[in-house]
């Protein structure tokens, strides 16, 4: 892949189906590797939350689409590659006007997490850590193991009186000093 044109790519927006967001994108990986269209389309993602949800009296953190209908692709726009693109099965077209693409801006591709960044974090098995961003800020816990490659750590918090393991970016965590004890390992006090 070149890197020099992969920095003329910008991020687009890609309408599809009701619940096609995944088969539209196996389906562009698909049309990339048999068209070689690695040199016009770098990326695919789409944006995923990590949410608490309740069933049958348990609560677990699940994924759950952001922006259910849309896949994000970057791209650098020709009038093939947008021809290949919206004549994928399940994709209704790019966002834009007319339904050319329009790409976003810097600040929307930041907001969004389009663009993967790389922490230089020194964490450990057995750091004591805070989570300072996503749906469980506010938790502390220790890391049960790190994956540098993936930027993401295991990390045992109590939730609702269990210790339960999430996954958690390296860029929404933030090392502290002295480990805590165990019962001080919660979330944030709610008083009811």
């Amino acid at each position: 892949m070149d890197t020099s044109l992969e920095s003329q790519a910008k991020w687009y927006v890609l309408h599809t189906y009701s619940g096609y967001e995944s088969m539209v994108k196996s389906s562009l990986e698909q049309l990339i590797e048999n068209n070689n269209l690695q040199n016009s389309i770098f990326d695919l993602k789409i944006p995923m939350e990590q949410t608490i949800e309740e069933k049958n009296g348990k609560r677990k953190v699940v994924e759950r689409k952001l922006l259910p209908c849309y896949v994000f692709i970057k791209m650098i726009y020709s009038n093939q590659v947008w021809y290949l693109v919206t004549n994928t099965r399940g994709v209704t077209g790019f966002v834009g006007p007319q339904g050319r693409p329009l790409p976003l801006k810097e600040d929307e591709v930041r907001k969004m997490q389009l663009e993967t960044v790389v922490v230089d974090a020194d964490f450990a098995a057995g750091d004591t850590v805070s989570i300072d961003a996503g749906p469980l800020a506010g938790f502390v816990g220790k890391i049960k193991k790190c994956s540098d490659s993936a930027q993401k750590a295991t990390v045992s918090v109590v939730m609702f009186g269990r210790n339960t393991d999430v996954e958690v970016d390296y860029a929404q965590l933030r090392k502290l000093s002295a480990a805590l004890p165990e019962e001080e390992q919660s979330a944030p006090s709610e008083e009811s």
